[in-house]
């Protein structure tokens, strides 16, 4: 068994060329949790990985086995919930407000800008599905938000914009006017009614 103890967040440094000689291990969320494992990497290599403990491992991320071989982590696919707006006449909203309540149900969750993902449920399928929105079950990669004091794992690859420099003084700050949202239109044959309570559609 090799001796896996080292771990390169995303494979930052490492040259291009290394990380596509590693060999590879396809991980689901449950086990990318665990900081001590035993699996097999893509060139059937007996693994003892030994990390500190509360290392959540990402997809993109580096081992460093003991003889000096790199080996990169995959997220495995899995089955999920991939929850998304209604087509027809869902909004981003939608989405929005069902994060609000899976996030108070302390439930992992991976968030996208058109889709959730989160981990298959059947009693919060059905409070999704009242919630005016679409649940599928996939075979896809997890990965959970790691919470807003969680150590970065993911590069975003460009600078955050904070807040603008004061103005020399004497010189009015330029205000940005954010545009108003367009307004949602139903368009013929929508088949929603507008009177009932959103909680009984069903998709």
């Amino acid at each position: 068994m090799l001796i896996v103890n080292k771990l390169i967040p995303q494979a930052r440094g490492l040259a291009p060329v290394l990380v596509k000689r590693g060999t590879t291990l396809a991980l689901g969320w449950d086990l990318r949790q665990k900081s001590r494992f035993d699996a097999l990497d893509s060139a059937g290599r007996q693994l003892g990985v030994f990390l500190p403990r509360g290392t959540v491992l990402r997809g993109g991320d580096a081992l460093v086995v003991e003889d000096g071989s790199l080996v990169i982590v995959q997220a495995a696919p899995q089955p999920v919930m991939v929850v998304r707006a209604c087509a027809e006449h869902g909004s981003a909203l939608d989405l929005m407000r069902a994060t609000y309540h899976l996030a108070n149900r302390h439930v992992a969750l991976e968030i996208q800008a058109d889709q959730l993902k989160l981990e298959p449920d059947h009693v919060l399928a059905e409070m999704l599905q009242a919630m005016h929105l679409t649940v599928t079950e996939e075979l896809q990669g997890f990965e959970p938000e790691g919470g807003a004091y969680a150590a970065p794992s993911h590069g975003h690859g460009h600078d955050h914009a904070h807040a603008p420099a004061p103005a020399p003084r004497g010189k009015p700050v330029p205000v940005s006017v954010a545009a108003a949202p367009a307004p949602h239109v139903h368009g013929p044959g929508c088949g929603h009614d507008h009177g009932h309570d959103h909680g009984d559609h069903k998709h």
